[in-house]
């Protein structure tokens, strides 16, 4: 038992792509392939792209040892702003967006100001959001869908890349790939640290290459990379630097390990955790412009659990419920996790019930792993 935990302990990410390639296998076998179609696969990373994106936004929040439960429902509404701002009031898109993400923002602030300064537990702040939001929403669309959104609206949710523009893309990735770690190596030499392994590099830049490769060629093989999923990775690579390589990033890590400490060395903790919140936000705002696209109408019911699926990505990716600890792009693979196992029962009409069981029960086993590595190491 202790090398089982020792193993998800020092692999946690390396055992979550194989369990991604279980579930992939599985799907496939029972739909005798239907499930790895390009045409699949482009829907099931569009479709994830909305759960990823609200997942990079709760990763700092529970890493921070928050919680923010109305990020579904502020995803609905502010969706729905967009819808209405664009079916009614014909806002170009880019003032669309700027606007949706300015009142993501200050409602992200509002959340994190009666966490940080008035002291109110964040669960009831997001148990608080969650009601209110989901109520204004149903009542600027009167309970009734708006549609139909622009062409130009519709393309952030259902456009693709050409298929060059697509190729061009993997082969900058691969180049900042290679990039990074020539850096990694020459920086570990320049502080007199012992340097990895040539080998070990130089299969990790392959594998990363295989991967990109594979990735670009399975979705030209239908029709391009979809555009959500091209904002998703920009949102990794923006949200990876933040917390690796500057100061704030280091202090969400610092608040969620011991926030008694970091307020003790001078930081303010306050202002840390309002900020979260507002990032929260705007991914909410940007996350409702990709839904009420990708539908092409503003819904009464986008959003519904929402906040579920993205808490569970963070978990089933790594992110410590105590705070302290977590990644990015394991919070993108749980988010991956759960939109396999919606789209493969889905595929083979599972009841609603049944997946909503399973999805329940792998979240518990996420923390169960997580409760269980930790007291390992204590």
């Amino acid at each position: 038992m202790n090398q089982v935990k020792q193993l998800f302990t020092r692999y946690k990410m390396l055992a979550l792509v194989i369990a991604i390639a279980l579930i992939w296998v599985f799907f496939s076998w029972q739909t005798e392939g239907g499930f790895v179609t390009p045409r699949n696969l482009s829907n099931l990373l569009r479709q994830m792209s909305i759960t990823g994106i609200l997942a990079c936004g709760m990763v700092l929040v529970i890493i921070s040892g928050e919680i923010d439960l109305s990020v579904g429902s502020l995803l609905g509404l502010l969706g729905g702003v967009a819808a209405i701002l664009d079916v009614v009031y014909h806002v170009p898109l880019p003032l669309n967006l700027a606007i949706v993400a300015a009142c993501g923002l200050v409602i992200g602030l509002a959340n994190g100001c009666m966490t940080a300064y008035l002291r109110i537990p964040s669960f009831i702040v997001g148990l608080g959001g969650m009601l209110a939001f989901r109520g204004i929403l149903l009542g600027i669309t009167g309970g009734t869908t708006i549609a139909p959104v622009s062409p130009q609206l519709v393309y952030v949710g259902q456009g693709y890349l050409p298929p060059l523009a697509g190729v061009t893309l993997g082969v900058l990735l691969f180049a900042l790939t290679l990039f990074l770690t020539w850096r990694q190596r020459r920086n570990r030499a320049l502080h007199g640290l012992a340097a990895h392994a040539l080998t070990r590099d130089v299969v990790r830049v392959l594998a990363i290459g295989a991967v990109l490769a594979g990735f670009v060629y399975t979705l030209n093989s239908y029709d391009g990379i979809p555009v959500p999923v091209l904002l998703l990775l920009v949102l990794l690579g923006v949200f990876s630097y933040i917390t690796s390589q500057t100061v704030f990033g280091r202090r969400i890590y610092s608040v969620g390990s011991n926030m008694e400490a970091t307020r003790l060395s001078g930081i303010n903790v306050q202002a840390v955790k309002l900020w979260i919140f507002g990032i929260m936000g705007v991914m909410c705002a940007l996350a409702g412009l990709v839904n009420t696209a990708r539908l092409a109408a503003g819904s009464p019911s986008a959003g519904n659990m929402g906040e579920l699926d993205a808490i569970a990505a963070c978990f089933i990716g790594g992110t410590s419920m105590r705070g302290g600890s977590g990644t990015v792009y394991g919070a993108l693979l749980g988010a991956l996790v759960i939109t396999s196992l919606d789209n493969g029962m889905s595929m083979l009409d599972v009841d609603s019930y049944w997946q909503m069981i399973v999805k329940g029960s792998i979240l518990v086993l996420a923390v169960w792993v997580d409760v269980s590595t930790r007291s390992g190491r204590r």
